[in-house]
């Protein structure tokens, strides 16, 4: 688990801002305080009530080999994106990341279809057999500690700012996840327009540092 959410980790989650940048940019985020109510809002509220709920069908799909079900999980995550570029950012993520894991030997087929970046992220945990709630922990600790990241370049926040955060979000996380593990098949999905305008906005900032 550690080797999947570490930043060293080559598929380029370092380039991607989720909106973030827009945020700064037009002032909604303007120091620690606004960021971390920006960074752990959408861990409490939005990827509680999609990513992390997905990732646990995708793990049991992939248990089950269960295609069908992945299939099905995969399109509506990418369906759920509120932006192009949230939803290419989900794309190309996955796609590096089945090209890391190919690097390690890892059996994972080179898909025609899009493939979002939880549905490798599931399979990689599957296949190493990380158990599941540890694997969504370290999911959500991945997006703070990069979203983290960015805030400290754009802000910008000082690196003991940008900790504060992250030893918020150790709670957080685990609000989010227990949250998660209620949330049923039919309640699946999240309305965020403040991210879903800071994402669409961005598409055309100038100038920017992020690819989202």
């Amino acid at each position: 688990m550690w080797q999947l959410i570490s930043p060293t980790l080559p598929i380029g989650a370092y380039a991607y801002s989720q909106g973030l940048e827009y945020a700064v940019d037009c002032e909604w985020i303007k120091d620690e305080e606004t960021a971390s109510q920006w960074i752990l809002g959408q861990v409490l509220n939005n990827l509680s009530q999609l990513d992390v709920p997905v990732f646990f069908r995708l793990y049991e799909a992939w248990q089950k080999k269960d295609f069908t079900k992945i299939q099905h999980w995969n399109a509506m995550v990418l369906a759920l994106r509120e932006s192009a570029e949230l939803r290419q950012e989900d794309v190309n993520l996955g796609n590096a990341l089945v090209k890391v894991l190919q690097g390690l030997s890892v059996d994972v087929s080179d898909n025609e279809d899009e493939q979002a970046f939880v549905t490798i992220f599931a399979f990689a945990c599957v296949h190493w057999r990380i158990d599941v709630k540890e694997a969504a922990h370290g999911l959500l600790w991945s997006w703070c500690e990069n979203q983290v990241a960015s805030a400290i370049k754009v802000v910008p926040l000082g690196q003991t700012s940008g900790q504060k955060i992250m030893s918020q979000s150790i709670e957080i996380i685990s609000k989010a996840i227990n949250k998660a593990e209620l949330v049923e098949d039919d309640e699946i999905g999240l309305l965020a327009p403040g991210l879903a305008i800071a994402s669409a906005l961005h598409e055309t900032q100038y100038s920017r540092l992020f690819r989202s």
